[in-house]
């Protein structure tokens, strides 16, 4: 692509090339004639499907969740080539093969319902086939739509249940033979028909669906007018206008990728056009993206996930997750201002802004959103909550003409609701099959014991064995989250990674909350998507602005470096997730955070009111730590320090600047 073409806004087209090349998601054929219409049949009955059992009432478990599974197990074959390389235009017949098996094992549930719930002990051997053949299936779907790395998890944690006596001593355990293993991980509600996939045949297809119903009403372009009305004409304007945008794409988005793609095209191009280095420009929407994930009230749709396995309501996680996600993209927004003040980079130009009547007309669009929160603060269900948003984003798109949802606007946000549940659904069922092995084998216990382990070997400290073992929770996290979506991410980093954080607790007694220890694993499985060496939002922001992915992910990481401070703020201080506090703690701490991220943010770009020297930088970076870090002596200390520093740069600045105005008197 050409830097003259990189500096324009991509199209639809170019966006979606770009998505299939870096999220498994998007890599569907593109079908006509009869076979468009089968797969549009059958993703209306998804749908439909979906939102009847959410309006009158769930199905039992089983048949819930294995109906689920085989809309979604039958449309990624019909819909996701087996390769790359593979014909779009046409479905191989092997995938019919495929799609009819899946038929047969999902259908199997339904139809001998009875005798399997009333069947005690083994499996026959008919169900041996049935239940081997569903595992293929869900591995090799989860493949096409999800991509390999779950796909490679789930096998190694197959093949670790079974031959489990053979493994080395930390991790050995019985062993589960193949009918075992089969029987748990298709006729239990411990394997593939687990809780992942109860959440999203219930929750998080509710809400997607909700997304999809936005998306008609036309707000994604809202955000971005939203966005660019209120930080377009600030210093350094596009790359806020990015923060922003991104921010609130979070909240319908359940994808880094996604998220960089659809706001990046718009803003990258922007960014480089007002002077911003294209690695950097590229990193601004790559961190802006993924923090997307973290932003109540959806949060990628792991909120939900969240429910279940951190056993707390959802009120409590939304309200968690508010402040660190705050002072997460403040980092973002403090050093994008720096930087822009550091090049000299002004706003947009008054003549690219949107008219604030024409911004003012469509606030109306914010209204589902709002909606939501308000039911689910009311203590609504969540499934209900998702239909009265939906009903909201239908009746408020009535206000406009041009934001309408047409009858052909509410078909196609059925199906295309349908299509994003796809790589959910995939995910999840093959994330119950490693939650299944590991509640089989123990082995998230031994994983944690290990870590602690490991640490106890190095310190003795009860505080430094603390930090230690987050640190070890950290770099797990951070490589269990390479290359997985948002709710397989959780779920992968939940059931290997938390243990750790929870033998700490049993074994030490620190007492660490335990939506805390889920929030930090959540938090660095989110951050892999800009971390290299795979960093898959950072490789699609260069898609877009023609920099250098490693270089792109560097700079991201140095962007979003609060997501990897913060998580270990809210385990030492859980007062800043809003956990047993006062609104004053919450004030102070938030301060104090908000403080140390500007001094941190300076020691990073280089640049304060001036320019900054090298040990200037590790001093303010050194600052920021110690206002960061949850202690009152250290709170003091920083912000005195900060104070100083702060004076000495005014007092320096005003100085060179008088300096240059003497020199240019004396040489006019």
């Amino acid at each position: 692509m050409t830097d003259s073409k990189i500096n324009q806004e991509l199209s639809q087209e170019e966006q979606d090339k770009l998505l299939e090349k870096y999220d498994a998601e998007a890599r569907t054929r593109q079908l006509t004639g009869i076979a468009a219409g089968i797969i549009f049949a059958i993703l209306l009955g998804f749908s439909l499907f979906q939102l009847y059992t959410g309006a009158f009432g769930q199905l039992t478990a089983y048949l819930q969740r294995t109906i689920h599974l085989g809309f979604a197990l039958v449309l990624i074959f019909l819909l996701y080539p087996a390769r790359k390389s593979a014909p779009k235009r046409k479905i191989a017949w092997y995938d019919y093969v495929l799609a009819l098996l899946a038929i047969i094992v999902t259908g199997y549930w339904p139809v001998y319902y009875e005798t399997l719930v009333q069947q005690f002990g083994g499996i026959t051997e008919a169900q041996m086939v049935i239940g081997g053949l569903a595992i293929l299936l869900v591995l090799e779907a989860t493949r096409r739509a999800v991509g390999l790395p779950i796909m490679i998890i789930a096998i190694a944690f197959l093949l670790y249940a079974y031959f489990g006596p053979y493994m080395p001593s930390a991790i050995a355990h019985g062993g589960l033979n193949l009918e075992q293993l089969i029987h748990s991980m298709y006729f239990t509600t411990e394997g593939i028909l687990g809780t992942p996939l109860q959440v999203s045949s219930t929750y998080i297809f509710l809400f997607l669906l909700f997304g999809a119903f936005l998306v008609q009403t036309g707000v994604g372009n809202y955000f971005n007018d939203l966005a660019i009305s209120i930080a377009g004409r600030r210093t350094g304007g596009p790359a806020k206008v990015a923060i922003f945008s991104s921010a609130l794409q979070g909240t319908i988005s359940g994808s880094s990728v996604a998220n960089t793609v659809t706001t990046g095209s718009y803003t990258i191009p922007l960014m480089k056009r007002l002077g911003y280095k294209k690695n950097f420009a590229g990193a601004v929407e790559a961190a802006s993206s993924t923090g997307g994930q973290i932003m109540p009230p959806i949060m990628g749709a792991a909120a939900f996930l969240m429910i279940e396995f951190a056993g707390v309501g959802y009120w409590e996680i939304a309200k968690a997750a508010l402040i660190p996600a705050l002072l997460y993209f403040s980092g973002i927004w403090i050093m994008t201002h720096l930087e822009a003040k550091k090049l000299g980079l002004l706003g947009l130009p008054e003549a690219e802004i949107p008219p604030k009547k024409e911004v003012f007309k469509k606030v109306h669009l914010l209204i589902p959103i709002l909606a939501i929160i308000w039911f689910l603060y009311q203590g609504f269900s969540i499934e209900r909550t998702a239909l009265y948003g939906i009903l909201a984003a239908i009746i408020v798109s009535l206000f406009l003409e041009e934001t309408r949802i047409t009858p052909k606007k509410f078909i196609l946000a059925l199906t295309s609701g349908a299509r994003t549940a796809l790589g959910v659904a995939a995910a999840t069922a093959a994330a119950g099959i490693i939650v299944g092995v590991v509640t089989k084998t123990g082995l998230g216990l031994k994983m944690g014991n290990s870590l602690v382990g490991l640490a106890e070997s190095i310190t003795s400290s009860p505080q430094a064995l603390l930090l230690l073992t987050l640190f070890f929770t950290m770099i797990a996290s951070l490589i269990l989250g390479m290359g997985s979506p948002t709710t397989a991410n959780y779920i992968i980093t939940s059931t290997i990674a938390l243990p750790a954080i929870i033998a700490l607790n049993d074994q030490f007694e620190f007492a660490i909350p335990i939506l805390a220890a889920h929030m930090f694993v959540f938090y660095f499985g989110i951050v892999a998507d800009i971390t290299p060496p795979v960093a898959l939002a950072a490789f699609a922001a260069t898609g877009i602005s023609g920099g250098e992915p490693i270089r792109t992910g560097l700079n991201a990481s140095k962007l979003a470096i609060a997501a990897y401070i913060i998580p270990y703020m809210f385990v030492l201080q859980p007062q800043l997730l809003m956990i047993d506090t006062t609104i004053m703690e919450i004030i102070w701490i938030v301060l104090t955070a908000i403080i140390g991220m500007i001094a941190i943010g300076a020691g990073l770009i280089g640049y304060w009111y001036r320019k900054l020297h090298w040990i200037e930088r590790i001093i303010s970076a050194l600052i920021g730590l110690m206002l960061i870090y949850p202690e009152s002596i250290t709170d003091f200390i920083g912000i005195g320090a900060f104070v100083v520093m702060l004076i000495l740069q005014l007092v320096i600045k005003k100085d060179q600047h008088r300096d240059q105005s003497e020199k240019q008197t004396l040489q006019a």
